[in-house]
């Protein structure tokens, strides 16, 4: 048996999976809830977004919309009321998302009791 070739110059993680960047932006920990939940509900206040994703705290909800605005996959509009009033919906770019999680829900569906079944069978050795 060989042994695989070690490479001298290591490869940029980038190019040697180029789906990471994606990952990192659409994966994170509140990313995939809250575009969830925008795609499913529609435009939304900070407070019913919050309401509607239980666990997150504000800070933690700001950070992330924050940072989806700015990756384009979240438009905030901003009402000039009395008092002001600020609503979120997903953008065309994060719905283009929607395939994706369609798919890795069906994946899940169909998948993750194997998982389980696995770890079970792993942690009882």
């Amino acid at each position: 048996m060989t042994t695989p070739a070690v490479r001298k110059n290591p490869v940029d993680p980038e190019l040697a999976c180029p789906v990471s960047p994606v990952l990192d932006i659409v994966f994170s920990r509140w990313t995939t809830p809250i575009l969830w939940c925008l795609n499913e509900f529609g435009r939304q206040r900070f407070v019913v977004l919050q309401r509607n994703i239980a666990s997150i705290t504000p800070k933690v909800l700001t950070q992330r919309l924050r940072q989806l605005e700015r990756d384009g996959l979240v438009v905030r509009t901003y009402h000039p009321e009395v008092p002001p009033r600020v609503e979120y919906e997903i953008s065309e770019l994060g719905r283009s998302l929607a395939p994706i999680f369609a798919q890795l829900a069906e994946w899940s569906a169909e998948n993750l009791p194997k998982v389980d079944r696995a770890r079970q069978e792993f942690d009882a050795d």
